[in-house]
């Protein structure tokens, strides 16, 4: 128990504040109109309707002030590299923006959905009111507004039957076009965010994503018209509810009981919106001027299975191990960009990212470099190529710990490709003041052939270790998940043989999945009193299991080994 503090603790701190400011601004804002006396008319002619429909809206105030806020990358970066305020906690809840951005976006189609079926009863009942299908009481109150010096309280003024009437109101009223256009939106928007989308149609998620333009327009002027009334201020002294909702008939015929006012509130929504519309604004501006920095492409190296790496520089572009950039191409897509992990370290003169073709766009770069072509490519003929970042990831908190476990599933393992190349730098110029003692590293993969030029690196690396006399300095596993029979049996014949066949290491490819419950009890057993960092770069699955293990494999007192875990998102 002790531990989940320590993994998941501030997590589940801030979760909790965010339902608990949701519950409070829905039951708050749900008293505010079903209480008072200023609505009282108003709840006569809604019913509980009034209420249901604007305490989701001020949730949806708050709720759409947030979801900006975590892909304000450039800001995220900063206060992440920031540790004279950002403690390595702060950091690690900031490396979850993703995923708080996808619960914010899941909370706003909820009070979505109860603000607008609320309406629509709304709207029903205001309809039927004024074409006199309705109780005497919401008759009356719906002829307000048509003779002069009186104000509506209705906001259906035609008298058209429903359906037409309801679908007049969403029509030609200014709240019910903007309604519909920023629902619309927002179903195309959170549609298009699958999973299934984003892996196989990313152009589809790209481009519908940036409808967010027309929704935050739309829900800045959702209510200017204020079509949602209560009787004013000056009204109530002289007219009191209480008093004078029985005496309807006698209304304006006594002293006590005049006609009553009423007016709209005025809107409130871009006010929770100005600042992180703001502050995204600025960081679009970041990005523009970032892309416009010129890039230079200095090599391009074709890998086995389509896969391509890239060899970049750019002017002033510092970097740290494990982070990302994002990259279009103009002459592929002149608005996507795509994100891609930096397989560079900081060492080094220049900084690459590999990349698998595996859709359009991708398949379209590496068109666009001639790697469909045999000869060779003349520099000048690459095309251009914008860069944005680097942005910061959790693999940058590596070199905090002793020791690290990093997990590479597929095309994951690149942000370790960046820390194996820093280390093996730091220790070619041999590095004295470097934390990290010892590395555990997992790759999962179907078909290393996909990725030969990792495991150059790893032999790289393991010859570095040799002759430093560091061997145990660096521990690696390879797991191939997608072998067949053939496969097997050629193991079985040089499973002797001094180095794998299939990797060239000396360390031999293991067949299957990790049993990660051993795993992680032997690294304990091995490395008392210890934090130990878990870092993984793969799918949802494997990052609950890894989770999990880190949790229930940590002690709960303060001394002890503590797994602490952490993925990649981006």
């Amino acid at each position: 128990m002790g531990n989940w503090a320590v993994n998941e603790g501030l997590s589940i701190f801030v979760i909790l504040v965010w339902l608990g400011m949701n519950v409070f601004l829905f039951v708050w804002y749900y008293r505010v109109y079903d209480l008072p006396d200023k609505y009282l008319y108003t709840r006569k002619l809604l019913g509980s309707a009034l209420a249901l429909a604007r305490a989701p809206a001020a949730c949806l105030n708050f709720n759409c002030m947030l979801i900006l806020l975590p892909v304000c990358r450039n800001l995220l970066s900063f206060l992440r590299g920031s540790s004279a305020c950002c403690s390595t906690r702060v950091r690690r809840q900031l490396d979850r923006n993703l995923t708080f951005h996808k619960m914010v976006a899941w909370m706003i189609a909820l009070h979505t959905a109860i603000h607008t079926i609320a309406h629509l009863f709304n709207v029903e009942w205001c309809v039927n009111a004024r074409v006199n299908n309705s109780d005497p009481y919401s008759i009356a109150l719906s002829e307000l507004g048509d003779r002069k010096n009186e104000s509506y309280l209705n906001f259906a003024r035609e008298k058209i039957k429903n359906p037409e009437g309801g679908l007049y109101v969403a029509v030609t009223r200014l709240a019910g076009i903007t309604g519909v256009v920023i629902t619309l939106c927002l179903i195309l928007i959170i549609t298009s965010s699958t999973k299934t989308i984003r892996r196989s149609y990313f152009e589809v998620f790209w481009y519908t994503h940036h409808l967010f333009v027309i929704f935050f327009i739309g829900l800045a002027i959702h209510g200017a018209e204020r079509i949602v009334r209560g009787q004013t201020n000056e009204s109530l002294k002289e007219h009191d509810p209480k008093f004078c909702n029985q005496k309807i008939a006698e209304w304006g015929k006594i002293k006590e009981c005049p006609i009553p006012q009423f007016s709209g509130n005025p809107p409130m929504t871009w006010k929770w919106i100005v600042g992180p519309m703001f502050l995204y604004l600025c960081e679009r501006l970041v990005r523009f001027w970032r892309s416009q920095q010129k890039v230079v492409i200095t090599k391009v190296v074709t890998h086995p299975f389509k896969t391509i790496e890239l060899q970049m520089k750019k002017k002033g572009f510092k970097m740290e191990v494990g982070q990302y950039i994002f990259v279009k191409c103009p002459k592929v897509s002149k608005l996507e960009w795509h994100p891609f992990t930096l397989t560079s370290a900081p060492e080094e003169d220049f900084f690459s990212i590999h990349i698998r073709i595996v859709g359009d766009w991708t398949e379209g770069l590496f068109n666009a470099c001639g790697c469909d072509k045999q000869e060779f490519q003349d520099a000048w003929k690459l095309p251009k190529i914008a860069v944005d970042g680097p942005f910061g990831t959790a693999s940058e908190d590596v070199f905090s710990y002793e020791v690290v476990m990093l997990v590479g599933a597929g095309i994951g393992v690149t942000p370790f490709a960046s820390i194996l190349k820093s280390v093996w730098y730091k220790y070619c110029n041999n590095a004295t003041n470097l934390k990290l003692r010892k590395i555990y590293f997992y790759w999962l993969c179907r078909d290393t052939h996909a990725f030969e030029w990792f495991a150059d690196l790893l032999q790289l690396l393991e010859t570095q270790m040799q002759e430093r006399n560091n061997a145990g300095f660096l521990s690696y596993n390879i797991y191939l998940t997608g072998w067949d029979e053939s496969q097997a049996n050629h193991f079985a014949v040089h499973h002797d043989e001094e180095k794998d066949v299939i990797t060239g290491l000396k360390q031999k490819t293991l067949y299957g999945r990790p049993n990660w419950d051993n795993e992680f009890k032997t690294i304990a057993s091995q490395h008392p009193n210890t934090r130990i960092g878990v870092f993984l770069c793969g799918p949802e699955a494997l990052a609950e299991t890894l989770n999990k293990q880190s949790i229930s494999n940590s002690e709960s007192g303060p001394r002890g080994v503590h797994f602490i875990f952490n993925k990649e998102n981006f």
